[in-house]
């Protein structure tokens, strides 16, 4: 930037000051159920991803992209008792990237708790699947 904090021109020869962004995110590619995912996620790194914004969405795209499954679970539960869906970091879903059809789950509150994954391919889109279905999934790391 120039002194007036406007961008310009630079040579590439010349040294500058830069900032590196490391990936908050890791893909484990074991295939766990929902809750093996979170206690493993929580006991190594932090916790299961909570995607609340679409920058979050855009690393997990990238992040998905080496996964054996083709969807890679998301810590994203739904509450049948409260009819809500709800991230793993306490936070209820605002930003939202639903397959069509997968946002409500009031028809699957009658058996198995219903979790919410990523599509591994395609449009990256969510979806709910009952938390026992094995897949990757993908943790926030610890910070360094």
């Amino acid at each position: 930037m120039n002194d007036q904090g406007q961008w310009n021109d630079a040579s590439c020869s010349n040294s500058n000051t830069f900032v590196c962004h490391e990936d908050e995110l890791i893909l484990i590619q074991k295939n766990l159920s929902w809750t093996e995912a979170v206690r493993y996620c929580r006991e190594n790194h932090v916790d299961l991803v909570s995607v609340d914004s679409q920058e979050i969405q855009l690393w997990v795209k990238a992040a998905v992209h080496q996964a054996s499954t083709a969807e890679v679970w998301l810590g994203l539960r739904h509450s049948c008792s409260v009819g809500i869906w709800f991230w793993v970091n306490g936070e209820i879903t605002c930003y939202q990237n639903w397959a069509p059809g997968n946002e409500t789950a009031m028809d699957d509150c009658e058996g198995e708790v219903r979790s919410g994954a990523v599509q591994s391919g395609g449009d990256h889109l969510w979806i709910r699947l009952p938390e026992s279905q094995k897949l990757n999934f993908i943790c926030t790391r610890k910070e360094k």
